[in-house]
């Protein structure tokens, strides 16, 4: 009987999915991704001393390290077809073998040039104090599209007469907006189609049905995981908006992006850091300073080597928000928790843990929902003792130092969520198990 497991960020994204996945891909054929675009980032070492290899991914599924396993790209994914053809040819330059095992939905809409070009130039229009942190990569302007029912997709591509008379009508308008509202360049319309038609004989052997697909891989007894993009707090209706992705981040899009009954979603594992960290702007509760070296912030920021992987973006980073993590831990019904970079904590004295916040002269236990009241949260914290002892590449639960155990049986009760996995270093056997998701 197939079992089927679903990892989320359950933070503001770059928790370590990437890695995760990779690992438990070694118990899974087909690996899933039903949200978000390139704007995602996922790192994968794999390997040791002069056989190590380093694979940074955007589009394509982590579980295209594994040999032999499918990879899909559900409906959920917003996907500009050029950077996942370029993708693709730098992992088969590396070795991989790609094409045969990677599956892309006709239904995902498509960024195009026009895309890139509207938030790029509405981002530059934003007052400082108010821009979003986009990364300018088309993502939110093609999630508008689709919602708007304008969107160009993937089998429109197949249809050159069809697709070339819906980009006239989409063109048009959105030129008008970029040289009438936002005084940029327009796009050339003759350009654009050309530039789309050229990669529609690429990518058709790679695209299927893939609703389908995962119903008869479930069948057949597969077991697949589904590799969520970005975090639970920046999901667009559960996040703190405005300050968020364009896309839901959550547990339950793995269904509406991929085309499958949430009765084929079997466990939620939720990725955290055992820190905190965002990239660009919004309210961050237990933010630290990360520019001064008498700072906690400055070890995680330099020890977790927290640079955007896509932005390339120094990560703000804070305490532990158990508070936040108990809203992502309902939105997503997690099953279990994955603790990432505890070695980033190793050697700090003294640790705290937001577990809730003072607003407006009232406590709150959970993070409020939106921006505007988060950001007048002060935090509540927990100050619990750190350790000395190194715990990077650590294998057994047993051979943490006792205050390491004491500070993640915290992070646990303070979630309500059992803690099933650590991971103690990027690669695949610096990891911790104390339940396996798939053996649940």
């Amino acid at each position: 009987m197939s079992k089927n497991v679903v990892v989320i960020g359950t933070q503001w994204g770059d928790e370590g999915k990437g890695k995760i996945v990779d690992w438990l891909t070694d118990h899974a054929q087909g690996v899933v991704r039903f949200q978000g675009g390139h704007n995602a980032g996922h790192t994968l070492v794999i390997g040791q001393g002069a056989s190590q290899r380093e694979y940074k991914l955007n589009l394509v599924p982590s579980g295209i390290v594994r040999e032999g396993v499918n990879c899909y790209i559900g409906n959920g994914v917003v996907l500009d077809a050029g950077h996942l053809l370029y993708e693709i040819d730098g992992l088969e330059k590396a070795g991989l073998e790609v094409r045969n095992r990677l599956k892309v939905s006709p239904g995902c809409p498509l960024i195009l040039d026009y895309h890139v070009r509207l938030d790029k130039a509405r981002e530059a229009a934003r007052d400082p104090e108010r821009k979003i942190g986009t990364t300018g990569k088309g993502i939110g302007p093609t999630y508008e599209d689709k919602v708007a029912r304008r969107a160009l997709r993937v089998y429109d591509l197949f249809y050159p007469e069809r697709f070339a008379e819906k980009l006239r009508e989409v063109l048009d308008y959105h030129n008008f907006v970029l040289t009438k509202y936002l005084n940029t360049d327009a796009v050339d319309y003759q350009a654009q189609l050309d530039s789309a038609l050229s990669k529609a004989e690429l990518l058709q052997p790679m695209v299927t049905d893939i609703s389908a697909a995962l119903y008869e891989a479930n069948k057949a007894g597969h077991n697949l995981l589904f590799e969520g993009a970005q975090g639970t707090l920046l999901d667009v209706d559960h996040g703190t908006y405005p300050y968020v992705t364009s896309s839901n981040c959550i547990s339950g899009q793995a269904a509406a992006g991929t085309g499958v009954g949430p009765g084929m979603l079997h466990y939620v594992l939720g990725i955290t850091k055992a820190y905190t960290t965002r990239v660009g702007g919004g309210p961050f509760p237990s933010e630290l300073d990360i520019e001064s070296t008498d700072s906690p912030g400055f070890q995680m920021s330099d020890k977790g080597r927290e640079i955007g992987t896509v932005t390339k973006r120094k990560r703000r980073c804070g305490w532990f928000d158990a508070a936040a993590l108990r809203r992502s831990a309902r939105i997503n019904g997690l099953s279990g928790l994955c603790i990432t970079k505890l070695d980033v904590l190793d050697g700090i004295q003294e640790l705290n843990i937001c577990t809730g916040y003072e607003l407006d002269g009232k406590r709150v236990d959970m993070l409020p929902v939106g921006a505007d009241d988060v950001a007048r949260c002060k935090p509540v914290y927990e100050t619990v003792p750190g350790w000395n002892e190194n715990t990077f590449g650590v294998s057994r639960w047993e051979d943490l130092p006792a205050n390491a155990r004491h500070y993640l049986e915290r992070l646990e009760a303070l979630c309500e969520v059992p803690v099933d996995i650590v991971s103690t270093g990027p690669e695949r056997d610096e990891t911790i198990v104390r339940r396996h998701p798939f053996s649940l």
